[in-house]
């Protein structure tokens, strides 16, 4: 057994398929049919069941795969600490992202990050859900950035932020008539009413998302049911629209505060500790990160001190009654 035919073996695996299995490790087709019939051989066993033209794992197959994975991720992290361990200025970093997380906090941590490893190559893996089973089952990726309650048993993670999902209304909206203009500056977020939310238009975040998930619960603890403009995974685009008041939409705090607006909307807290979501940063268990993926992590971690209240100082709600004009 040797890193090639561990390889060999996972990516036909893949691809259920030996020309495209053959494609992607830029071998022969024949050539990757030979090494499979001299690894059946040598072993004894048969790997796979061909029906037609599709290889489908037998269980030994299965079982040589959960050994092969764990080889190969010990050999990455060698090969990481060995970089360390020379000092080598070159390194490459694999990093999944939930997809819209990353439109937000990638402008801010990649400059920075660059700034203290330049020749350091990131590469990006923007997932649109089931962000943690991608992380167990691809060995190449270093670390997962993501906002989930459940963490799996095979993953350590380190918090990132924890930050406030906040009610976003338009300036234009009654809601937002007698606040000051400075609110914000002041540090505090008026604690909504829901009472006055029965009767409004919502553009909520899909179900299966956090926030969705999380502001779906306490909407119906208060009895809100609410009429929804529709259902989107896009929370830039929720709050871009809300600043036309087309809508009301709840977001994250960091989503609010790195957003560009034309006409900056105004935000309310729900009143509700379980309001708060936590961004990690999770990775396989006794994985090993070099410098640079530390230095990262310390970067996300900077980007919640800049664009969260909870970052800077210790959250307090407030009566909407002390952000009236004296």
């Amino acid at each position: 057994m040797n890193i090639h035919e561990l390889n060999y073996v996972i990516c036909i695996a893949k691809h259920q398929n030996i020309t495209k299995a053959a494609q992607e490790l830029f071998i022969s087709q024949p050539t990757l049919s030979k090494h499979l019939k001299k690894m059946e051989r040598d072993l004894g066993l048969k790997l796979f069941n061909r029906i037609d033209s599709c290889y489908i794992p037998t269980y030994a197959g299965r079982r040589y795969m959960e050994y092969a994975s764990k080889v190969l991720a010990l050999t990455q992290d060698w090969e990481k600490e060995l970089l360390d361990l020379l000092s080598l200025k070159d390194g490459e970093l694999t990093v999944a992202f939930p997809l819209m997380r990353s439109s937000c906090m990638l402008p801010f941590i990649l400059p920075a990050f660059h700034r203290l490893h330049p020749r350091v190559k990131v590469h990006f893996l923007e997932e649109t859900h089931a962000i943690q089973e991608r992380l167990l089952e691809d060995s190449k990726i270093d670390f997962a950035v993501f906002s989930e309650e459940t963490i799996h048993p095979k993953l350590d993670r380190e918090t990132l932020g924890r930050e406030e999902i906040l009610l976003v209304v338009s300036q234009k909206h009654s809601m937002a008539k007698g606040l000051p203009d400075y609110q914000e500056a002041r540090g505090y977020y008026p604690t909504v009413d829901w009472e006055m939310l029965k009767d409004e238009t919502f553009i909520l975040n899909s179900p299966e998302q956090n926030t969705g998930a999380i502001t779906a619960r306490l909407l119906k603890e208060h009895y809100v049911n609410p009429s929804v403009s529709f259902y989107t995974r896009n929370t830039q685009a929720a709050l871009l629209l809300v600043q036309h008041n087309e809508g009301l939409c709840f977001a994250p705090e960091t989503y609010v505060r790195s957003t560009a607006f034309d006409l900056p909307p105004v935000c309310f807290s729900l009143g509700d500790e379980r309001a708060f979501t936590s961004t990690v940063a999770a990775y396989r268990k006794g994985a090993y990160l070099p410098v640079y993926a530390r230095d990262f992590i310390r970067s996300a971690r900077d980007y919640f001190v800049t664009f969260t209240k909870c970052g800077r100082q210790p959250h307090r709600y407030r009566p909407e009654s002390d952000y009236r004009q004296p």
